[in-house]
């Protein structure tokens, strides 16, 4: 860095505010002067491309990158030519790893036409040292890295890059404390996800996510609630309220706020049409949620309850502090007091240890807890994990077996669950207008999908809707005029 450069990078940093968010707007505002002075001499808008692997909370943050992003001056793409790429990264399973080591490479290859280009990686992938010092040696046209603690930081750190003119590396081992209120670009402008809290103390033993997202950590329902009437005063009417486990919300909060009490606040918010949450577990949902489900009109009658496996030596193994007779009875009371709730799920097959008996028992949990849908997954060996290193990995070939079979459970109960429903009418919220055939899809209370012929007009509105013919996993409708 010259002289000159050196010296205005330090009267940059002097007068930078101490307290944040004011200390990012500020950075924002530095790197407007930046942009604006870079597509001066390139004679061209400037553009950005946010990629993001992995989950909602991911995609939530990756709404701040672009909003953050686009409050700097750079326009919005969806094409990895842009001339800045952030990839917001996952590392719950190790191929996801190098699905993105793989996409770094081919950035590098478009950085050399562009050598202006600034690839950026941050997210869950980046919490590893192992990734973080295998990235610093063989892709060193990467320009920024930040992990899952600091995402608020990115103006800044992008700042850094700008005047220092190398890799910037900025990846905390823990949070510090919990920064929101920053420029955020909603992916849809009728729904939108609320972090209520970060982190996870679960430690699932096949899970690296308390390892990279840390501790439990409660946003103020204040804050929270603030959140939710900004975005209804935008037109949101849906939004889902985010967090490893959202049993744990309030806990480490000094007024202690349950989630049941904090579902409750966010319904009283004038505009917000319905609620959703993810992911409650089945070892702490309580009585209080199930009731404020049953009885608040404005929460969804959905509940994504994961189940892992169905055998209860699995269980254990994996950490999870439940039986599958504790799951099934709890399902069984969700049902009973929450009428035409959904119920969902996650599974994974081929646990180590799993053996033909244990599989049998969480097909049997499918066929009685009566799923809706389920997520299902192949287990994968996660370096860092305590499952990593158990004793009886099971073949692949025999879990690509059972996995089959665990499909063919999970479509014959879905499409039994869905066809209830036949016949029926139903509140849509109209979230996708395909315009080729003339069709609008949309989303149920329960969580069921539903196309059926509708002015494009209506996107974003809940209208009322005929299930005319269940398709197993969606239905084909009719709009009631």
């Amino acid at each position: 860095m010259e002289r000159s450069e050196e010296m205005y990078a330090e009267r940059v940093r002097s007068l930078a505010p101490a307290d944040e968010p004011e200390r990012q707007y500020y950075f924002i505002d530095v790197m407007k002067s930046v942009l604006a002075e870079k597509e001066s001499r390139i004679g061209r808008k400037l553009t950005m491309n946010v990629v993001t692997f992995g989950c909602q909370m991911n995609a939530k943050d990756s709404e701040t990158f672009s909003g953050i992003l686009s409050a700097i001056g750079y326009e919005e793409t969806d094409s990895e030519d842009a001339d800045l790429v952030l990839y917001n990264t996952c590392t719950v399973r190790e191929n996801a790893n190098t699905r993105v080591y793989g996409r770094i490479g081919y950035l590098g290859n478009l950085k050399k036409k562009n050598p202006d280009k600034r690839i950026i990686l941050c997210g869950c992938m980046m919490q590893e040292p192992q990734a973080v010092e295998k990235i610093r040696k063989s892709y060193r046209f990467v320009d920024v890295i930040f992990g899952t603690h600091n995402i608020y930081k990115l103006a800044e750190l992008l700042f850094e890059r700008e005047v220092g003119g190398e890799l910037v590396i900025d990846v905390w081992d823990k949070a510090t404390g919990i920064v929101e209120d920053l420029p955020r670009r909603n992916k849809y402008g009728f729904k939108a996800g609320i972090n209520i809290m970060y982190g996870c103390n679960n430690f699932c033993s096949y899970c690296i996510v308390p390892y990279v997202r840390g501790r439990e950590r409660s946003r103020s329902a204040a804050d929270i609630v603030a959140e939710a009437e900004h975005l209804a005063e935008n037109g949101v009417r849906e939004v889902m309220l985010l967090g490893q486990n959202v049993n744990s919300y309030g806990k480490n909060t000094p007024d202690g706020i349950t989630f049941a009490q904090l579902l409750h606040m966010v319904s009283k918010v004038d505009g917000i049409r319905r609620i959703r949450f993810m992911t409650p577990h089945p070892k702490d949902l309580s009585d209080e949620l199930i009731e404020e489900i049953a009885a608040n009109d404005k929460v969804c009658k959905h509940v994504h309850l994961p189940l892992q496996s169905g055998s209860t030596a699995v269980l254990k193994a994996m950490n999870r502090h439940y039986t599958k007779e504790q799951y099934l009875a709890l399902v069984e009371k969700i049902k009973e007091r929450i009428p035409g709730v959904a119920v969902t799920t996650d599974i994974i097959v081929g646990f180590p240890g799993e053996t033909e008996e244990d599989f049998a028992e969480t097909v049997d949990v499918v066929r009685k807890a009566g799923f809706m849908a389920a997520y299902t997954f192949l287990y994968s060996k996660r370096t860092g994990t305590p499952a990593a290193k158990m004793e009886g990995q099971v073949p692949d070939d025999v879990a690509g077996e059972r996995f089959k079979r665990l499909l063919d459970a999970v479509g014959e109960v879905s499409a039994r669950e869905a066809q209830v429903y036949e016949g029926s009418m139903a509140d849509v919220l109209c979230e996708e207008y395909k315009a080729k055939e003339g069709l609008m899809t949309g989303r149920l209370d329960n969580n069921l999908l539903v196309h059926f012929p509708c002015d494009e007009t209506l996107l974003g509105e809940i209208v009322r809707v005929e299930l005319k013919t269940c398709k197993g996993f969606y239905y084909l409708g009719e709009r009631c005029e």
